[in-house]
Protein backbone atom coordinates (compact mmCIF):
# COMPACT_ATOMS: atom_id res chain seq x y z
CA UNK A 1 0.00 0.00 0.00
CA UNK A 2 1.32 3.44 -0.97
CA UNK A 3 0.73 6.21 1.56
CA UNK A 4 -0.06 9.49 -0.20
CA UNK A 5 -0.37 12.84 1.58
CA UNK A 6 -2.35 15.50 -0.28
CA UNK A 7 -1.86 19.10 0.81
CA UNK A 8 -4.61 21.48 -0.25
CA UNK A 9 -6.96 18.54 -0.61
CA UNK A 10 -10.02 20.63 -1.51
CA UNK A 11 -8.40 22.01 -4.66
CA UNK A 12 -10.07 21.14 -7.94
CA UNK A 13 -7.23 18.99 -9.26
CA UNK A 14 -6.72 17.30 -5.92
CA UNK A 15 -10.39 16.34 -5.73
CA UNK A 16 -10.20 14.67 -9.14
CA UNK A 17 -7.13 12.71 -7.99
CA UNK A 18 -8.89 11.74 -4.76
CA UNK A 19 -11.99 10.55 -6.58
CA UNK A 20 -9.93 8.29 -8.82
CA UNK A 21 -8.02 6.78 -5.90
CA UNK A 22 -10.94 6.33 -3.49
CA UNK A 23 -11.40 2.82 -2.07
CA UNK A 24 -8.41 1.53 -4.02
CA UNK A 25 -6.59 -0.77 -1.56
CA UNK A 26 -3.27 0.10 -3.19
CA UNK A 27 -3.42 3.63 -1.72
CA UNK A 28 -3.84 5.14 1.74
CA UNK A 29 -4.79 8.82 1.40
CA UNK A 30 -4.20 11.47 4.05
CA UNK A 31 -5.94 14.70 3.10
CA UNK A 32 -5.03 18.05 4.68
CA UNK A 33 -7.14 21.16 4.21
CA UNK A 34 -8.01 24.24 6.25
CA UNK A 35 -11.69 23.34 6.67
CA UNK A 36 -11.99 19.56 7.05
CA UNK A 37 -15.80 19.63 6.95
CA UNK A 38 -15.58 20.34 3.22
CA UNK A 39 -14.55 16.72 2.69
CA UNK A 40 -16.92 15.12 5.20
CA UNK A 41 -18.28 12.98 2.38
CA UNK A 42 -14.92 11.18 2.10
CA UNK A 43 -14.50 10.28 5.76
CA UNK A 44 -16.37 6.99 5.44
CA UNK A 45 -14.07 5.64 2.74
CA UNK A 46 -11.74 2.91 3.92
CA UNK A 47 -8.52 4.42 2.59
CA UNK A 48 -9.01 8.07 3.58
CA UNK A 49 -7.97 10.13 6.60
CA UNK A 50 -9.06 13.78 6.61
CA UNK A 51 -7.11 16.24 8.78
CA UNK A 52 -7.84 19.92 9.38
CA UNK A 53 -4.62 21.85 9.14
CA UNK A 54 -2.50 24.39 7.33
CA UNK A 55 0.92 24.09 5.72
CA UNK A 56 1.94 27.20 7.66
CA UNK A 57 1.99 24.98 10.77
CA UNK A 58 5.44 23.43 10.41
CA UNK A 59 5.11 21.26 13.53
CA UNK A 60 1.83 19.73 12.38
CA UNK A 61 3.19 19.23 8.89
CA UNK A 62 6.31 17.49 10.19
CA UNK A 63 4.17 15.17 12.32
CA UNK A 64 1.78 14.24 9.52
CA UNK A 65 4.46 13.68 6.88
CA UNK A 66 6.12 11.02 9.03
CA UNK A 67 5.52 7.60 7.46
CA UNK A 68 4.19 8.89 4.14
CA UNK A 69 5.55 7.58 0.84
CA UNK A 70 4.70 10.60 -1.30
CA UNK A 71 3.55 14.19 -0.83
CA UNK A 72 1.37 15.90 -3.42
CA UNK A 73 1.06 19.67 -2.92
CA UNK A 74 -1.96 21.34 -4.50
CA UNK A 75 -1.53 24.82 -3.02
CA UNK A 76 -2.07 28.49 -3.69
CA UNK A 77 -0.85 31.35 -1.54
CA UNK A 78 2.50 32.04 0.06
CA UNK A 79 4.31 29.54 -2.12
CA UNK A 80 7.87 30.30 -1.00
CA UNK A 81 6.93 29.81 2.66
CA UNK A 82 4.92 26.69 1.87
CA UNK A 83 7.85 25.21 -0.07
CA UNK A 84 10.24 25.90 2.80
CA UNK A 85 7.93 24.20 5.29
CA UNK A 86 7.26 21.18 3.09
CA UNK A 87 10.91 20.60 2.19
CA UNK A 88 11.90 20.92 5.86
CA UNK A 89 9.21 18.49 7.05
CA UNK A 90 9.98 15.94 4.34
CA UNK A 91 13.70 16.02 4.99
CA UNK A 92 13.13 15.67 8.73
CA UNK A 93 11.20 12.48 8.06
CA UNK A 94 13.32 11.13 5.17
CA UNK A 95 10.33 11.30 2.82
CA UNK A 96 11.65 12.09 -0.65
CA UNK A 97 8.84 11.99 -3.24
CA UNK A 98 7.13 15.35 -3.89
CA UNK A 99 4.67 16.42 -6.59
CA UNK A 100 4.36 20.22 -6.86
CA UNK A 101 1.73 21.96 -9.01
CA UNK A 102 2.40 25.44 -10.35
CA UNK A 103 1.74 27.51 -13.46
CA UNK A 104 3.53 27.96 -16.75
CA UNK A 105 6.12 30.69 -17.15
CA UNK A 106 8.23 29.54 -14.21
CA UNK A 107 11.43 29.89 -16.26
CA UNK A 108 10.17 32.48 -18.77
CA UNK A 109 9.81 29.51 -21.09
CA UNK A 110 6.46 30.44 -22.63
CA UNK A 111 6.63 32.14 -26.05
CA UNK A 112 4.66 35.30 -26.77
CA UNK A 113 1.93 36.32 -27.00
CA UNK A 114 0.79 33.79 -24.37
CA UNK A 115 3.99 34.25 -22.35
CA UNK A 116 3.41 37.97 -21.85
CA UNK A 117 -0.24 37.34 -21.01
CA UNK A 118 0.75 34.80 -18.33
CA UNK A 119 3.21 37.21 -16.75
CA UNK A 120 0.63 40.02 -16.64
CA UNK A 121 -2.35 37.85 -15.68
CA UNK A 122 -0.70 36.22 -12.66
CA UNK A 123 1.07 39.35 -11.49
CA UNK A 124 4.76 40.00 -10.94
CA UNK A 125 4.84 39.56 -7.15
CA UNK A 126 2.93 36.29 -7.24
CA UNK A 127 5.01 34.94 -10.10
CA UNK A 128 8.29 35.74 -8.37
CA UNK A 129 7.01 34.01 -5.24
CA UNK A 130 6.32 30.84 -7.23
CA UNK A 131 9.79 31.04 -8.80
CA UNK A 132 11.45 31.29 -5.39
CA UNK A 133 9.39 28.32 -4.23
CA UNK A 134 10.52 26.24 -7.20
CA UNK A 135 14.16 27.12 -6.53
CA UNK A 136 13.81 25.89 -2.95
CA UNK A 137 12.45 22.57 -4.18
CA UNK A 138 14.97 22.16 -6.99
CA UNK A 139 17.85 22.97 -4.63
CA UNK A 140 16.74 20.31 -2.15
CA UNK A 141 17.66 16.64 -2.12
CA UNK A 142 14.04 15.63 -2.74
CA UNK A 143 12.96 13.45 -5.65
CA UNK A 144 10.52 16.11 -6.79
CA UNK A 145 8.33 16.44 -9.85
CA UNK A 146 7.19 19.97 -10.70
CA UNK A 147 4.18 20.33 -13.00
CA UNK A 148 3.86 23.68 -14.83
CA UNK A 149 0.32 23.98 -16.10
CA UNK A 150 -1.09 26.09 -18.91
CA UNK A 151 -4.39 27.95 -18.43
CA UNK A 152 -6.65 25.45 -16.63
CA UNK A 153 -10.16 24.50 -17.66
CA UNK A 154 -12.79 22.22 -16.12
CA UNK A 155 -13.21 20.16 -19.29
CA UNK A 156 -13.54 16.43 -18.56
CA UNK A 157 -11.26 15.40 -21.42
CA UNK A 158 -7.85 13.87 -20.81
CA UNK A 159 -5.51 15.02 -23.57
CA UNK A 160 -2.06 16.42 -22.88
CA UNK A 161 1.54 16.74 -23.95
CA UNK A 162 4.61 17.41 -21.84
CA UNK A 163 7.69 19.58 -22.20
CA UNK A 164 10.72 19.42 -19.94
CA UNK A 165 12.63 22.24 -18.29
CA UNK A 166 14.83 23.90 -20.89
CA UNK A 167 12.33 23.28 -23.69
CA UNK A 168 9.94 25.88 -25.08
CA UNK A 169 6.52 25.55 -23.50
CA UNK A 170 3.83 24.31 -25.89
CA UNK A 171 0.15 25.16 -25.88
CA UNK A 172 -1.98 27.56 -23.90
CA UNK A 173 -4.72 25.46 -22.25
CA UNK A 174 -5.08 22.27 -20.23
CA UNK A 175 -7.94 20.52 -18.46
CA UNK A 176 -7.66 19.85 -14.74
CA UNK A 177 -8.63 16.25 -15.53
CA UNK A 178 -5.49 15.96 -17.66
CA UNK A 179 -3.30 17.34 -14.88
CA UNK A 180 -4.88 14.91 -12.41
CA UNK A 181 -4.19 12.03 -14.80
CA UNK A 182 -0.51 12.98 -14.93
CA UNK A 183 -0.39 13.31 -11.13
CA UNK A 184 -1.67 9.75 -10.80
CA UNK A 185 0.93 8.50 -13.27
CA UNK A 186 3.62 10.10 -11.12
CA UNK A 187 2.15 8.62 -7.94
CA UNK A 188 2.27 5.19 -9.55
CA UNK A 189 5.82 5.52 -10.85
CA UNK A 190 7.57 8.52 -9.25
CA UNK A 191 11.07 7.34 -10.14
CA UNK A 192 10.25 7.75 -13.82
CA UNK A 193 9.61 11.47 -13.35
CA UNK A 194 11.89 12.37 -10.44
CA UNK A 195 13.90 15.61 -10.31
CA UNK A 196 12.14 16.89 -13.40
CA UNK A 197 9.98 19.92 -14.18
CA UNK A 198 7.28 19.31 -16.79
CA UNK A 199 5.16 21.76 -18.72
CA UNK A 200 1.70 20.37 -19.47
CA UNK A 201 -0.81 21.56 -22.06
CA UNK A 202 -3.36 20.29 -24.55
CA UNK A 203 -1.87 19.56 -27.98
CA UNK A 204 -2.85 21.96 -30.72
CA UNK A 205 -3.68 24.93 -28.47
CA UNK A 206 -0.65 27.09 -29.27
CA UNK A 207 -2.75 29.82 -30.87
CA UNK A 208 -5.71 29.80 -28.47
CA UNK A 209 -4.97 32.94 -26.46
CA UNK A 210 -7.97 34.65 -28.04
CA UNK A 211 -10.20 31.86 -26.72
CA UNK A 212 -8.77 32.23 -23.19
CA UNK A 213 -9.50 35.95 -23.30
CA UNK A 214 -13.09 35.17 -24.28
CA UNK A 215 -13.40 32.79 -21.33
CA UNK A 216 -12.00 35.40 -18.95
CA UNK A 217 -14.38 38.01 -20.32
CA UNK A 218 -17.38 35.76 -19.64
CA UNK A 219 -16.40 34.93 -16.06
Amino acid sequence: MKKVLILGAYGKIARIVEKRLLDNPDYQLTLILRHANRLDSLKNHNNVTVIEGDVSNKDLLTKIIAGQDLVYANLNGQMEQWAQNIVFAMQQNSVTQLIWITGSGLYHEVPDPFGSWVENYVGHASKEDTRRAAKIIESSQLSYTIIRAAYMTDDAEIDYELTKKGETFKGTMISRSSIADFVIKIINDPEKYQRESFGISKPGTDNMLHHIREIEHDL
